[in-house]
């Protein structure tokens, strides 16, 4: 017996020696060829943050291969003629490990980060090219992170700019559609001058930062944190810090946040929590700048981290999702809060798991309805706006991730965004809620993220390749094909009008 428990104790000790040697091992591997670009706490310096949760959309293996051969068209350089692929692995397995201790992104540190890119004090009040600055679209190219910014007449760039690395959560326009803001996963916030072509400023507002929206009068821009677990309140005029807001709950429980959206009939911004069961309304000063904004906080029996909002921005939907413990099974899928009222006022059946940030809404039998395509079922659900009820279940060959229309089109397009039919298109006729027609556009390829022009005549959708990505250009009203672009994986595009405008056939 003493013999098999020291033999099982030496065994321990070598097992944990051999572990600890590896994990050295790793960090030294990181240290030397990684650090300088990406920081020793993996935040990011020159380079972006590599972090678990930031890395979420790279797969190991492609990872392996950006480490391997570099990154065309950023400063990552190649290290196969370096160092060995044995460390090469070494070095993914860390940055996919969660750290001991997470890194701080303290109100110094914003401060620190911001910078003026505009050095110089002369610029045009006048766009400096010729196309209608009201239908151009930004195009966000994530295969090599530029934004092509396209006229959306003739269908040819205006221009071409690098971003941060891997924008997310859409850009968000000032109202009269000159400035456009661009938040990064790793949290840089950036103010770029569509009307001279060039940025204005930045500053960086977390290690994981999730989207962020504008103020209506343009003073203030706010960002969603996933780390720290924090909103950041920024002038709109330069990204200068106005305030860090820590998010806690009325119960002490700090939380994620979402994403925040900007309710532009209520000067407010709500604010989605990933963490706790409440809803924030901020609301925000029109004629002076303050850091004394009103906080109504929305308590709430379920977790609701996906928003869509009725025309006047009074209700929100939210999706819920299945509890973390998962001990007490699948809570409501989807709830309507009342912002006056501050309650929720309807539960929705929406069990498919619906992406209604990626709802669009339009009258129906003289009924306001919504549409949202669902992320776990193979299915368009439509639900009465008025009654709060699922009016319809649309079957389509997969389930999708984006949905689109436009006032001047009398259909709706939604994607099959996972599963093997991710090269399909559906095209949905709004007045009879069936499926018309079915668009093949590329075989193979994943085909996404439809957006119309001002005047909804022609719909530009992605093909989200990296090599061999594109924009599809579509007559909206006969399905033909008009122009393809090639693009380094197009994931999204923005049209300027439709944004400002607030489209009831697009998101916000």
């Amino acid at each position: 017996m003493i013999h098999n428990f020291i033999s099982g104790l030496f065994t321990l000790i070598y097992l944990v020696g051999a572990s600890q040697a590896v994990a050295e091992s790793k960090l030294a591997a990181y240290e030397t060829h990684c650090a300088a670009c990406h920081g020793s706490d993996r935040a990011g310096l020159m380079g972006p943050t590599l972090l678990p949760e930031n890395l979420k959309r790279l797969k190991k293996s492609a990872a392996l291969d950006v480490i391997t051969n570099g990154r065309v068209a950023t400063q990552m350089p190649a290290f196969k003629a370096l160092i060995s692929p044995e460390t090469i692995t070494q070095i993914v397995d860390y940055i996919y490990e969660t750290p001991a201790e997470m890194p701080d992104w303290n109100d110094a540190m914003i401060r620190a980060s911001r910078r003026d890119l505009a050095t110089d004090t002369v610029r045009s009040e006048k766009p400096k090219f010729t196309a209608d600055p009201w239908n151009l679209f930004l195009i966000v190219e994530t295969g090599d992170h530029h934004v092509t910014l396209l006229d959306g007449d003739k269908f040819e760039p205006v221009t071409r700019f690098e971003t941060h690395f891997a924008l997310h959560g859409g850009p968000k326009f000032t109202r009269d559609g000159r400035f456009v803001y661009f938040a990064s996963r790793d949290g840089w916030v950036s103010k770029y001058d569509i009307y001279n072509l060039r940025y204005v400023s930045e500053v960086r507002v977390g290690i994981n930062t999730r989207n962020i929206a504008v103020s209506d009068n343009g003073e203030y821009v706010i960002a969603a944190n996933y780390w720290p677990h924090s909103l950041v309140l920024l002038s709109g005029k330069d990204l200068s810090l106005i305030q860090r807001i820590d998010v806690t709950s009325t119960a002490g429980i700090s939380s994620r946040v979402s994403a925040v959206y900007n309710a532009r009939p209520r000067d407010s911004f709500v604010v989605a929590l990933k963490d706790v069961p409440e809803v924030w309304e901020i609301h925000y000063e029109t004629d002076k700048r303050t850091t004394n904004f009103k906080t109504n906080r929305i308590l709430m029996d379920a977790i609701l981290d996906d928003f869509f909002f009725s025309p006047d921005y009074s209700k929100v939907m939210g999706a819920s999702r299945p509890l973390d413990s998962g001990q007490r099974g699948q809570i409501a899928s989807g709830q309507v809060i009342d912002l006056d009222r501050g309650k929720k006022i309807a539960d929705l059946d929406l069990p498919g798991m619906p992406h209604l940030g990626s709802g669009i809404s339009w009258n129906y039998q003289d009924r306001p309805i919504m549409a949202t395509p669902n992320l776990r079922t193979a299915e368009v659900s439509v639900i009465d706006m008025q009654n709060w009820q699922t009016i319809k279940r649309i079957d389509t060959l997969g389930s999708g991730f984006f949905m689109r229309s436009h006032e001047n089109t009398p259909y709706a397009w939604v994607d099959v965004f996972f599963g093997p039919n991710k090269d399909k298109v559906h095209i949905i006729d709004k007045k009879t809620l069936e499926i018309v027609n079915t668009l093949q556009p590329v075989p193979g390829k994943t085909a996404a993220h439809v957006e119309f022009t001002k005047d909804g005549l022609f719909a530009l959708l992605s093909i989200m390749e990296q090599d061999d990505g594109a924009i599809i250009v579509y007559d909206a009203a006969t399905f033909e094909e008009v122009k393809r672009i090639p693009m380094s994986r197009p994931v999204g595009k923005y049209n300027v009008y439709n944004k400002t405008h607030l489209s009831s056939g697009t998101s916000h």
